[in-house]
């Protein structure tokens, strides 16, 4: 019995359709769970084609990349001083056990979200309470946030899901504590400010007496060695004028009455009252002879 061309192309349709039900792809990203008549059978985690039964068999895949938990507004904490903090994080977290992830959480990633951020709020309101502003805003927020991570994989471990981080993005203060702690950082930075200045204003006041005392003394070492200086050259002048007058006397009297001449009328308007007789005109009378007058 022959059959007709609509009869093959329907019996390789059906194969391929059956084929196709009985196969599915796994990817790199993915982990699979193969169930039949709704109980768990095979769990899929290598990459690859495997086979189904089809009808009886059908199959969940579950994304096992690192997925973030970001919330769109923060959240309000209490720390030891009694003030509030708005702070902001981020989770990084992925499933590491699909069938307890399955089992846990039924698979749905909002569940395993709202789970770990329930364990993450609980850890942080906690600690919050046990710290100070300062502490959670830079003294001790890497140690908080290392000590929420491990805490938080812990629970995260019961519903097959692992932690890898837990960020705080921000701590910030509400808008009612900030202006109150930032006067007091104003008055802080202000008593720092003005002692620093004393301080300074002290130190230029020695270093400024330092530098007198220091000037004192180097006038007072350099007038003593200008007058010693010119007492060794008025020494050597006068030894120098004793030595002239020792081989000439008369030469030096009359040099020594030239200079005072020279020196006595530098100008046309110097005037001197002296009696004509007087010794200061001995040189300008017959030619200087002692005996004439």
């Amino acid at each position: 019995m022959k059959l007709n061309v609509g009869s093959i192309i329907t019996i390789i349709m059906t194969v391929a359709i059956a084929l196709g039900s009985s196969m599915f792809v796994v990817d790199q990203r993915q982990n699979a769970i193969v169930f039949r008549l709704g109980e768990v059978v095979s769990i899929k985690k290598e990459p690859g084609l495997y086979l189904k039964v089809p009808v009886l068999d059908n199959v969940r895949f579950f994304d096992v990349r690192i997925l973030t938990i970001d919330n769109a507004e923060p959240e309000r904490f209490l720390t030891s001083e009694k003030k509030n903090v708005l702070v902001d994080l981020f989770v990084k977290w992925r499933i590491i056990d699909v069938r307890n992830y399955y089992t846990s959480v039924g698979g749905e990633e909002m569940r395993a979200q709202t789970r770990l951020m329930q364990t993450i709020n609980d850890g942080l309101r906690a600690e919050f309470g046990n710290h100070t502003v300062h502490d959670v805003v830079s003294g001790e927020r890497d140690k908080i946030m290392d000590l929420m991570r491990k805490r938080a994989n812990e629970d995260a471990a019961k519903i097959g899901v692992e932690v890898l981080d837990v960020r705080l993005k921000r701590v910030d203060l509400p808008q009612e504590v900030s202006e109150s702690v930032y006067r007091r950082m104003e008055a802080e930075r202000k008593r720092v400010a003005n002692e620093l200045r004393s301080t300074g204003g002290a130190d230029s006041e020695k270093i400024r007496a330092d530098a007198d005392k220091q000037r004192e003394v180097i006038l007072a070492e350099a007038y003593r060695d200008a007058q010693k200086i010119k007492g060794e050259g008025d020494a050597k002048a006068s030894a120098i004028y004793a030595k002239a007058y020792e081989i000439n006397p008369e030469f030096y009297a009359f040099y020594r009455s030239m200079d005072a001449y020279r020196s006595s009328f530098k100008s046309k308007s110097d005037v001197m009252v002296l009696e004509p007789n007087s010794e200061f005109f001995k040189y300008m009378k017959n030619g200087g002879k002692s005996g004439a007058r």
